[in-house]
Parts: C-alpha cells; structure tokens; sequence
C-alpha cells in the first residue's frame, strides 16, 4: 500500500514537472477580469444604439431614420473592418511607431490565449466596440445631408487611416504618444479629438444644410435625445471603467470619476444655458452631461474624484461656450460633434496633464508639481488635430470628386428617409 501510495506522488511530481507552462497558461486567464471586460463589451456596444437616438431626435423628423442609420450601420459595417485588418492595424506588432503590422490580420493568432488577464479575443472586441462609435460621431456634423453610400465609405476610409494609426500611437505597444508618456486613459484622443475635429473639416466642407439660418430648425423628438444621452451615460461605464481591462481598483476608480465628471458636465451646463438665455433646456441637459462624459474619457483612470468634478464642470461651461460659437463662425455642425467631441476631448487631454495624481494612476500631474506631463499631453493633442483634418480633408476631396458629398437638393428638401431609404419614421394618420 505505501508503495502504491508513493508512486502515485512521484506520478503527480513528474506530471507537474513536465507541464508547467500548461498550468501557468491557464492561471494567467482571470474569470474575474474576463466576466467584467465581457459586461463593458455589452456596455460600449449599447452606446451606438444610445448614440443613434440621442442623434436621431434632434434631427428633423423626415431624416430620423437616415441619422439612425448612420449609427446602426456603422455597427456591421465596422465590425468588419475591424476583423479584417482594423485590430491588426491597431494592435498588430509596431512599425515605426506608427501603426500595426498584419500581423493579426482577418484575426489570425487572435483566440482564447491570454492578453494579460483575459483571453486575447476578448480584448480585441472591446477594442473593436470603440472602434464601432468613433466614426458614427462623425455623422452628427453632416446629418440630413450626406449621401449615404458617400458615408459609408468615408467611414470605411477613415477607420483604417485615421482611427486605427491613432489607436496604435496611444495604446499599441510601440506606438510613438505612448512610448512618449502621452495619458488617454480611454480615448480622449484617439476617439473624441480624432472624431471631433475631422467633423468640423467635414461640416465645412460639405456646406450648410438648405434651410440653416433661413427657417427654425427643430428637434423632432427630444424623448429620444434624452434617452439616448442617458444609455450613453450607462454605457460608458464599460466605455471607461472597462479600459482598465481587469475588475480591480483601477476599475473602480475610473466608475467613479466617470459619474461624477457627467453629473458635473450637465449641471454646469444647464447653469450656463439658463444664465445666458434665461431658460435650461432637456437638450443642454443631455449635452452637458455627454460633454462631461467625453471630458474626463482621458483622465478617468488617472484623476481622483475631486478632479473629476472640476473637469466634468469646466467641461460642460467650455463645450457650451463651444457650440454657441458655430453660429459666430458660419458652419453647420448639425448635432455639435465638434463642440462637444473635439472640444471636450482637447479639454480632457489637457486637463489629465493637470489634475493627474500618482496615488489614482501612478503619474503625478501638473498641480502636484510634475511639468514635464504636459508637452506629451499637448504633443498628443497636436498630432492629433493635424493628422485626423488632414487625412479627412484628402478624403474629402477625394470622394467629391468620385462620388460626391452630399444629395441634391430635391432629396434634402424631401428628406432624406424616404429620398435615400425609402421609408417612414412616422406614420401618422
């Protein structure tokens, strides 16, 4: 019996000893991690629909199909994108700092293997879900007015060379902002800036709607709006607290300051708007918390929450103070993709400079006497404004002169639910 007894711990000696790297392969995989990057999957994803209706109702009511179609769309089609060569591009194995290789393209070597503490496609479809509502943001700048195959292959374009090479500069490894020190917790710069200001080129050159400036342009559906600004807000708990990839304080953190930041952003809106036109509004009240939300999208992980009230506060005066400018400077900015995105994503990554603090996330900023944070926070900032308008402008170009930017005017007049999609959003009888 005893030799029996200790042959069968030899047999369990020998057993563990050959196979090591099978029992440490399987330990780095955390079910934890793993469950909760699996829940901010679901979370980022759901911000699309969220941002279709926060869209939609504030178009006219004769295009709120084609607005809700610019965000559905985007869904599939950038999915596609993504699996095919976006996530290599991205995250693919670094060349010059600038963007991925191929090395994972049509996702090859992309499975259930560890990436840090979750599987490696885990990773890459929380990943794939930014990469879905970064260009349907772009869509608010152009709204009732843009040919939809036009967009759909701008869309296409842009993701692969404009979203994916910024996205590689951030968090691929390698890339040129990260190995600089540059901090965007969760996309100040690589979604909101790089969407944002490629949205303002895009209202420019695409011209004004028929009727803007000469007749009132309302919201069909401010429910709607409402809303989608609230699925936003839940969603982009997965959007920031989700980017810490693991369930743990970093996690938490990140939850926290992402609350209070979007409440902040809404209240010193509405302020703002009922000091200057004696009235607060549903509208800026789903703004300015949207605006609070994108201003702390960078820092969310790096800033307590004390930092994060005062950026969601600013956030919300500046963006405000952002959309009433469009009128003053003559473009049409439909939704305010700029004034809030691309406004509040520079804000963001310049206020994480200022209020970062090494007890959040490690890297001390400007008020706890570390300068030296702010050129990579406004290199980053730079390199992004200018790379994303002028990779829009070219493409831009381009497409006019192929396919043209915009339906004619009988289709607007019409709108463009039933000019380019042959369908109703009401039926009212």
């Amino acid at each position: 019996m005893t030799k029996v007894i200790i042959h069968r711990f030899q047999l369990l000696f020998l057993i563990l000893l050959l196979s090591p790297a099978v029992v440490f392969a399987e330990d780095k995989i955390d079910t934890g991690d793993t469950a909760w990057m699996l829940v901010s999957c679901s979370l980022v994803l759901l911000m699309t629909p969220g941002l279709a209706l926060f869209y939609g109702g504030m178009v006219r009511s004769k295009n709120v199909l084609s607005s809700l179609m610019h965000s559905f769309f985007a869904m599939g089609l950038m999915t596609v994108q993504w699996v095919v060569v976006g996530y290599s591009l991205a995250f693919g194995s670094d060349i010059g700092g600038f963007v991925g290789g191929l090395d994972y393209l049509f996702l090859r070597g992309v499975g259930t293997e560890a990436s840090g503490t979750i599987p490696h496609v885990v990773f890459m479809l929380f990943q794939g879900m930014f990469a879905i509502i970064t260009p349907a943001l772009i869509s608010g700048a152009v709204a009732e007015r843009m040919k939809f195959s036009t967009y759909c292959v701008f869309i296409l374009l842009w993701g692969t060379l404009v979203y994916d090479p910024i996205a590689h500069w951030v968090w691929g490894e390698g890339g040129w902002l990260l190995e600089m020190g540059a901090l965007d917790f969760a996309g100040g710069t690589v979604v909101h800036m790089s969407s944002g200001f490629s949205a303002l080129i895009l209202a420019i050159m695409i011209g004004k709607r028929v009727d803007y400036g000469k007749l009132p342009i309302y919201p069909n559906n401010l429910v709607f709006t409402a809303l989608g600004a609230g699925l936003l807000w839940f969603g982009w708990f997965g959007f920031n607290a989700g980017s810490a990839l693991s369930a743990g304080t970093s996690a938490a953190s990140a939850f926290a300051t992402t609350h209070i930041a979007a409440a902040a952003g809404m209240v010193s809106w509405v302020l703002a708007e009922w000091w200057f036109r004696k009235q607060p509004s549903v509208l800026g009240a789903a703004s300015g918390l949207v605006a609070g939300l994108v201003t702390i999208t960078p820092a969310a992980g790096f800033v307590s929450p004390m930092g994060a009230l005062i950026m969601g506060l600013i956030g919300g005066v500046i963006c405000y103070g952002a959309v009433l400018l469009k009128g003053n400077l003559g473009y049409d900015d439909s939704l305010d993709a700029f004034g809030i995105h691309g406004v509040g994503g520079m804000l963001g990554a310049l206020l994480t400079g200022v209020f970062a603090a090494a007890a959040i996330g490690g890297t001390s900023g400007l008020l706890e006497g570390n300068i030296a944070i702010m050129w990579p926070q406004i290199a980053s900032v730079v390199a992004t404004m200018v790379y994303a308008m002028l990779v829009t402008f070219i493409l831009i170009k381009i497409l006019d002169a192929t396919m043209g930017l915009r339906v004619d005017e009988d289709q607007e007049r019409e709108g463009l639910d039933t000019s380019l999609h042959g369908e109703h959003a009401y039926q009212l009888q």
